[in-house]
């Protein structure tokens, strides 16, 4: 069973929004957004994924497909029939592959800092290297390493806090969870094709200095999509829903107020 938080409550002509975590995160990142659509009337459900956070720790191999199942029992669970479903990085794919699964579920899709694609051979390879490297030596020599490509590195230095709290999401995470999630993610499949044959709006949104996922990556994942936003955030790497709240906010009440009607 996932852990979750389940906060405020959606008028009649909203639907729910789930806003799915990254790696290695918990649904804890998500605080600036929940409090923000929250103020705005919006029920917002935060989960823990499978293997991260309070969620229960699983070892072994984690596919997308059991992730974007454990979303559909929380719904079934919570009696939501619809939402809109939103995810940063890996939490955008497990929101892809949830779309794929259940897209008479989805009102709208909310994509940050993501890639649709399948991985490469060799991306495969480095993900399944760095499982084994978690399950070695733990998550903090690993989220040393990382903490300038999650955030932008003026951000490290000029957002203290900000980092201050990534890493502690990071080095927090089990590394049996975080290895699953790694070798599933090496197994997902490729998500073009769906995205090309969404009917619901989606927001795609990207760092301006995101280097996992840039933003020519970002524009190419907005052409696929027939009823698709952009917005890129300035001063930002690859978690702009804490690097600059703001903007990331206004992006993305702006996106869930213009598409209400039609969700």
């Amino acid at each position: 069973m996932l852990a979750y938080d389940d906060l405020g409550e959606a008028a009649a002509d909203r639907p729910p929004v789930v806003l799915v975590h990254g790696h290695p995160f918990d649904r804890t990142m998500w605080q600036p957004q929940a409090t923000a659509l929250v103020a705005a009337g919006y029920r917002v459900i935060l989960p823990d994924l499978r293997g991260y956070g309070e969620s229960g720790v699983v070892p072994g191999r984690t596919l997308f497909a059991g992730f974007a199942g454990d979303l559909a029992a929380l719904l079934d669970r919570l009696g939501v029939a619809r939402a809109v479903v939103g995810g940063v990085s890996m939490g955008g794919q497990i929101a892809m592959e949830f779309h794929r699964a259940y897209p008479d579920r989805v009102a709208a899709l909310v994509l940050a800092d993501t890639s649709p694609v399948a991985e490469t051979e060799d991306g495969k390879e480095f993900r399944n290297r760095l499982a084994d490297r978690l399950l070695a030596e733990g998550m903090g020599g690993y989220a040393n390493e990382v903490i300038d490509k999650m955030l932008a590195p003026y951000n490290v230095t000029g957002l203290p806090d900000v980092a201050e709290r990534v890493l502690r999401m990071m080095r927090a995470t089990a590394p049996e969870g975080a290895a699953a999630a790694l070798r599933g993610r090496a197994e997902r499949p490729d998500y073009r094709d769906s995205l090309a044959g969404a009917r619901v709006p989606v927001l795609v949104l990207v760092g301006a200095d995101d280097v996992y996922t840039p933003v020519a990556e970002a524009r190419v994942l907005h052409g696929l999509i027939p009823q698709a936003e952009l917005v890129v955030v300035e001063g930002a790497g690859h978690l702009p829903g804490l690097e600059r709240p703001g903007p990331f906010n206004d992006a993305v009440l702006g996106f869930l107020d213009r598409e209400s009607g039609g969700v």
